[in-house]
């Protein structure tokens, strides 16, 4: 009789112990995604606010000027990975082209734009793309559609 209130007993606590370790981690899971994607959402707005630092000073410099100037680069990024990966890629498109803020649209060569990163390979923690301009759009607004494709 007594080996079987041991076995009950047994089975009960063992049972406890394993309902707490799935809720422990069932918790710990949902913590961790929406951690994840607060921090994505960090980036996107630090991104956002340094592009918007470096456009109004752009726009400063030239407010002098009456003609078509360049106000805005818009990066368009086809890439299916993962999302902090895509705007680390973007923010480093941007990066490459913020010079041309405040240009003249007249002055800039659409040939020389697609260049500059063009058949590039980025490489990213431990993986490396190859980039590919597929479409540009040049007017007060600098539309750029780029293509990723993960290099083995």
């Amino acid at each position: 009789m007594e080996i079987i209130k041991l076995k009950y007993f047994i089975s009960i606590i063992s049972g406890i112990i394993i309902g707490l370790i799935l809720g422990s981690s069932i918790i710990i899971a949902l913590v961790s995604y929406r951690v994840d994607s607060y921090y994505e959402e960090i980036q996107k707005l630090n991104i956002s606010i340094e592009e918007r630092d470096e456009r109004l000073e752009k726009l400063e410099q030239s407010l002098n000027n009456k003609k078509l100037i360049l106000k805005d680069i818009e990066i368009i990024l086809a890439h299916e990975e993962d999302e902090i990966d895509k705007i680390t890629i973007e923010k480093y498109a941007k990066e490459k082209y913020i010079k041309l803020l405040g240009r003249e649209v007249e002055t800039i060569d659409v040939d020389i734009i697609e260049e500059i990163i063009d058949k590039r390979i980025f490489k990213l923690k431990n993986k490396e793309y190859q980039l590919e301009v597929t479409k540009i759009v040049l007017t007060d607004v600098l539309k750029i559609w780029i293509q990723t494709r993960p290099i083995n």
